[in-house]
């Protein structure tokens, strides 16, 4: 590990955790675009969830909690029924389900959990991870995402711009170091991002207008919970996909730091501090929280994994969400630039999961290895789905679980104890 959990805050330790900020912060924002939640208080319960998460984790685990994705449908739906405070009182429910199934696990061996998670299981769901992702990032460098921007230099045009931020990101991870700035060689997402944004701005195609309209300082709109038995039905079974993809998560940052956080800090410390940061985003008028795989791309690629770097970019956010003006401004940056950043950090998820099965020593001319893990990748990627009453199976938490009951039914008698 390359430092200590203990390391002293430093400017380096800022300025290391103000790219993260930049890391988490178009995914954060876009939960409350499309629900109607506030900006603001998605942004402050993001920072304070994270506080929360490494607080119950014993400051061990590298992550940044932001805004859920699996919960869009959950909001939009009871959102249109009930209204928005009855689709918060669920998700403070659901991540009372966290709590409840931590406590669970915290009687469950370590041994049994790797037997249920062996790395021919775990590895296709971390590659899985980084492939699910794949789109959002293609989609962002093709300016699919930014219309205004897509029409002003059209589709090559953004790829171009979205090629040049990629490159810039490898350049500074492959070339900094021989020129001696060990430093500036751990910044490729925040240097990428300048570069792409200054180059966005020669081309006339960053609009400034919700900068000008923001305000400089600004308290957050909180809002309290309603709770409803039909909200809690729609929200509540959402957290047994997101648990899941929880388990997925805390996988992959172990890989990428060299630490097994499912034995320490645990799982069960991990799903509790995930669960009490969701239900205090809710109780305040926040979306669920999750832990990032974009931030994990993001210590994958540049090799710092202090977890000071994650409580650092949490004060920013909280920080950003007390000033609208900054907000806006972090805003302004154009998909394509996002984008081609993007391919950079959730390829290096993906390629954790194919390291975590070579390290592991997966033996894939085992045919039953390999069933469970040609399962595990069509069906996470081909967009199978499942629904059971209020249960939405699809993706990540599908390959997860069929995974799992494979290994469960086709585990054979002459996988090595290294194999799990």
């Amino acid at each position: 590990m390359a430092e200590s959990l203990n390391e002293p805050i430093t400017g380096k330790t800022v300025v290391l955790g103000l790219q993260h900020t930049f890391v988490m912060f178009g995914a954060t924002v876009l939960v409350p675009i499309l629900t109607g939640l506030d900006v603001g208080v998605t942004l402050f319960a993001a920072g304070l969830g994270t506080w929360l998460f490494h607080l119950v984790t014993a400051f061990k685990v590298p992550v940044f909690l932001g805004s859920s994705f699996a919960f869009i449908p959950g909001i939009a739906a009871v959102g249109a029924s009930q209204g928005l405070p009855y689709a918060l009182g669920g998700i403070v429910v659901a991540g009372i389900l966290y709590v409840i199934v931590a406590v669970i696990f915290k009687f469950v061996s370590y041994e049994n959990l790797h037997k249920i998670l062996p790395p021919h299981v775990t590895g296709p769901m971390i590659i899985l991870i980084g492939l699910i992702l794949a789109p959002v990032a293609i989609q962002s460098a093709n300016g699919t995402n930014s219309p205004a921007v897509a029409q002003a230099i059209g589709e090559n045009g953004c790829w171009g711009l979205a090629l040049f931020t990629f490159a810039a990101g490898v350049f500074v991870k492959i070339a900094f170091p021989k020129f001696g700035w060990k430093f500036m060689s751990n910044l490729p997402v925040l240097i990428a991002l300048v570069a792409g944004y200054i180059l966005a701005l020669i081309l006339g195609i960053v609009d400034f207008k919700a900068v000008g309209d923001a305000a400089w300082i600004g308290l957050p709109k909180f809002s309290l919970p309603k709770f409803s038995v039909e909200a809690i039905t729609v929200m509540v079974p959402i957290a047994i996909v997101t648990m899941v993809e929880h388990f997925g998560d805390v996988l992959a940052i172990g890989n990428v730091v060299g630490r097994d956080f499912i034995k320490d800090p645990g799982i069960h410390r991990t799903l509790i501090g995930d669960g009490l940061a969701t239900s205090l985003a809710a109780l305040i008028g926040g979306p669920a929280n999750t832990t990032y795989s974009e931030n994990t791309g993001a210590v994958a690629l540049t090799g710092v994994t202090n977890p000071w770097v994650m409580r650092i970019a949490a004060c920013f956010a909280i920080v950003l969400s007390l000033v609208p003006k900054f907000t806006a401004l972090i805003g302004t940056i154009p998909g394509p630039v996002i984008g081609g950043i993007s391919i950079l950090l959730f390829g290096m998820i993906s390629s954790i999961g194919v390291k975590n099965m070579v390290d592991a020593k997966v033996n894939l001319s085992n045919p039953k290895l390999l069933i469970i893990t040609a399962a595990m990748l069509v069906l996470g990627l081909g967009g199978a789905a499942f629904k059971f009453g209020n249960i939405n199976l699809s993706g990540l938490g599908l390959a997860a679980i069929v995974g799992i009951v494979l290994n469960l039914i086709l585990r054979p008698k002459d996988i090595t104890k290294s194999e799990g």
